[in-house]
């Protein structure tokens, strides 16, 4: 039996933490694959319970501006007011229209695995060579989106591509196997860092924030989401009665003007 040579060993030993180091990216990149599903899918939902009346409320208050307007046409911070809230309404209107309906996002156990198997073979950062990392960013993308999609076809028809890739045929010296594989350690340590302030910077947003708090009070029995979609209800209630109100003076004073001077000053406050 020959006797490994120093660069062999230590070959081995890298061989051995890069082996436990794709396993653990393959479960980091799964679980962020997972948070983002479920941001989106929750953010699916706020938009259809609650960002739309949001948007409805803030087009009323623009059209309460609007009408206060009419009575005093030279108060300008009025006129402020007016152009502030109509952006703000239009915006909320984009938001709104850009909701869509998101199914239960539930991953099977058979799409979980096939996504660890995947990412573990075809992650970018495993790639030493320039174009096969864009290459591999490619694959990974189709990779995200098939499972948050649950396409679960498409996985396996992924998984049967790889399978007789000819990148699974290795033949490199010993020297350049194990420099392959110190910088795909070093890859790998730096994907991790990059998980790791995109799962930061996703827990300090303000939508995981209401999530989290959605989640408590659905835990406690209470529907955070239908809960603000009530009040919202409320408020545009209100405001859509002062705007009627508003509406109602502001015909009364073109009528009386119509009336005692014979002119007609609607289209003049348009």
């Amino acid at each position: 039996m020959n006797e490994l040579t120093p660069e062999e060993i230590e070959l081995n030993k890298k061989r051995r933490v890069l082996e436990r180091l794709k396993d653990k990216l393959a479960d980091r990149e799964e679980e962020m694959a997972d948070l983002r599903a479920e941001l989106e899918q929750f953010e699916a939902r706020y938009s259809m319970d609650v960002a739309r009346l949001y948007a409805q409320f803030d087009e009323i208050e623009a059209e309460i501006a609007e009408e206060e307007l009419k009575l005093v046409p030279d108060d300008e911070e009025i006129k402020k007011r007016v152009e502030e809230l109509r952006r703000r309404a239009e915006e909320s209107a984009a938001r709104a229209e850009a909701a869509h309906d998101a199914e239960e996002y539930i991953p099977t156990q058979e799409a979980k695995k096939a996504y660890h198997d995947l990412a573990r073979s075809i992650h970018p950062d495993l790639a030493l060579d320039a174009n096969e990392k864009e290459r591999r960013h490619g694959l990974m993308a189709e990779l995200n989106q098939a499972y948050s999609s649950g396409d679960q076809q498409k996985l396996d028809k992924m998984i049967e591509d790889l399978r007789h890739s000819p990148d699974t045929i290795k033949g490199d010296s010993v020297g350049d196997s194990l420099v392959r594989a110190i910088r795909q350690i070093y890859q790998i340590n730096k994907r991790f860092r990059e998980l790791d302030r995109e799962k930061a910077d996703a827990e300090a947003s303000e939508l995981y924030e209401l999530r989290v708090k959605a989640e408590s009070e659905l835990a406690a029995g209470r529907d955070l989401l239908k809960q603000m979609a009530e009040r919202t209800k409320t408020h545009i209630l209100k405001a859509s009665r002062r705007l009627e109100n508003l509406r109602s003076v502001n015909a009364a004073q073109e009528e009386y003007v119509k009336e005692e001077f014979g002119m007609d000053i609607s289209d003049f406050r348009k």
